[in-house]
C-alpha cells in the first residue's frame, strides 16, 4: 500500500483508496447521533466501501504476484 501510494504511478488504487476513505469518514459521521443518518443509508455505505475494499485486494494481489516473479 505504501509504495502504491507513494510512487503514485496506478490511479485506479490511489482513487479507489481515497474513495474508501472518504467513505469511512462518512459512515462514522452518520453513525454519530448528530448526524442523523438512516439505517438503509448507513447499509448503501457500508456495501459500497466492502466492493472498494474488495477492488483495493485485488489490485494488491496483482502487484504481489507482479513482484514475485
Amino acid at each position: 500500500i505504501t509504495r502504491l501510494k507513494g510512487e503514485g504511478t496506478n490511479n485506479r488504487f490511489l482513487s479507489l483508496f481515497e474513495k474508501h476513505n472518504d467513505l469511512d469518514h462518512q459512515i462514522k459521521a452518520l453513525e454519530s447521533h448528530d448526524a442523523g443518518g438512516t439505517h438503509l443509508e448507513i447499509e448503501t455505505l457500508k456495501k459500497e466501501k466492502l466492493h472498494i475494499k474488495d477492488e483495493l485486494y485485488t489490485i494488491l494481489k496483482a502487484e504481489a504476484d507482479a513482484g514475485a516473479k
